[in-house]
């Protein structure tokens, strides 16, 4: 009895000890998770129509798209300086040249972006099932679709997202003397 009275204490002063050695090592409680994930992905973006003049006539590339913690993310590549674009909610995506063609979107949203310079050939955009993009795994878009005409003096698209949510849009030099149109649109509010 005196020695399971002993060992008792014993491992109390164990456990205190590594927890003392340990002390740095907290891990937060679910709750606490989810807040420090919110504030970390806190944007003051909004969802109002963004653009910016310039000119140029570098055609535009390609286009990608990636995944982040916080946002899901377009790029449009253009081989030289980037001209004048718009990023913007509308209701409907219209087909380039075409007035009156819808181009049907998946998602709630639909964001309009227009590159007003001409791409090169865009075959070589879409993938083996004509879509721009595989959104698999991606939290907020739901579509990329090629809404420009054919041999025309822009490059439009629309994006289907989940919802109207916050989105920022500003260009990046590079790679090379070319430059980028980057879109993110966030995951939440």
């Amino acid at each position: 009895m005196e020695l399971v009275a002993l060992r008792r204490p014993v491992v109390a002063a164990l456990a205190l000890s590594v927890t003392a050695a340990l002390g740095a090592v907290v891990v937060p409680a679910p709750a606490e998770a989810a807040a420090h994930r919110a504030a970390v992905c806190a944007t003051r973006w909004g969802s109002q129509p963004q653009f910016a003049d310039g000119r140029s006539t570098a055609p535009v590339s390609g286009v990608r798209a990636g995944r982040h913690a916080c946002f899901d993310r377009l790029v449009v590549d253009v081989d030289g300086p980037l001209g004048p674009w718009t990023v913007r909610y509308v209701d409907r995506v219209f087909r380039d040249g075409r007035p009156g063609e819808e181009v049907p979107l998946r998602g709630g949203a639909r964001l309009e972006v227009a590159v007003h310079q001409p791409p090169l050939a865009t075959d070589a955009w879409f993938r083996e099932d004509g879509s721009l993009l595989d959104t698999r795994g991606y939290r907020t878009f739901r579509e990329l679709a090629w809404a420009g005409e054919p041999g025309g003096g822009r490059t439009l698209l629309g994006l289907g997202v989940r919802a109207r949510l916050p989105v920022r849009a500003f260009v990046l030099p590079g790679p090379g003397t070319g430059s980028r149109l980057v879109v993110d649109v966030a995951h939440r509010w």
